[in-house]
C-alpha cells in the first residue's frame, strides 16, 4: 500500500482523525501533522508545507490537508513546486483528480462536508490511478 501524510489546522483536526483512521482501515501507512484536539490555532500554511515536503521527500506517498473550508491549505499546498492539490466536494472530482490531473494532495473542509461524504472522497481519491496518456502532457506543462 501506500504512504499518506495527513495534516490539519485547529480547523480540521476531527475529519483529520477519521480521514487517518480510514487509511489505516485500507492498509495504507499514516503519518499525522498538526495541533492535539483542544490545542489553540495553528496556521495553515505551515501545516501544509510540512506535508507536502513530506510527501516530496517519499516517492510514491500522498496527502492530505483538512481545514475548514480546503481552500486556504489547497492555495497553500499548490505553492510548492511538485505538489498538484485539489479540493474536492464531489466524487466525480475526486476521481478527476486523480485520474486527469495526478493529484498527489487531497485537499477536504470540515466545515463544508459531511463526515461521510468527505470518507468517500477519500475513497474514491485513493482508489484512483493517474491515465497517464495525453493527461501526462498537461500535467508535464503545469510543472513547467
Amino acid at each position: 500500500m501506500s504512504r499518506w501524510i495527513v495534516g490539519s489546522d485547529h480547523g480540521g483536526v476531527e475529519l483529520r482523525s477519521l480521514v487517518a483512521d480510514d487509511l489505516r482501515a485500507l492498509g495504507h501507512e499514516v503519518e499525522v501533522i498538526g495541533p492535539a484536539p483542544g490545542a489553540g490555532s495553528v496556521d495553515y500554511p505551515d501545516v501544509a508545507k510540512q506535508v507536502c515536503a513530506d510527501v516530496l521527500d517519499n516517492a510514491g506517498s500522498f496527502g492530505v490537508l483538512v481545514c475548514g473550508t480546503g481552500q486556504g491549505m489547497a492555495i497553500s499546498a499548490n505553492k510548492v513546486p511538485g505538489i498538484r492539490a485539489a479540493v474536492v466536494s464531489d466524487v466525480f472530482s475526486a476521481r478527476m483528480a486523480r485520474a486527469h490531473n495526478n493529484a498527489n494532495v487531497l485537499c477536504l473542509g470540515q466545515r463544508v462536508l459531511g463526515t461521510e461524504l468527505a470518507r468517500e472522497l477519500l475513497k474514491v481519491f485513493v482508489a484512483s490511478e493517474f491515465e497517464g496518456g495525453r493527461h501526462a502532457r498537461r500535467v508535464g506543462k503545469i510543472e513547467g
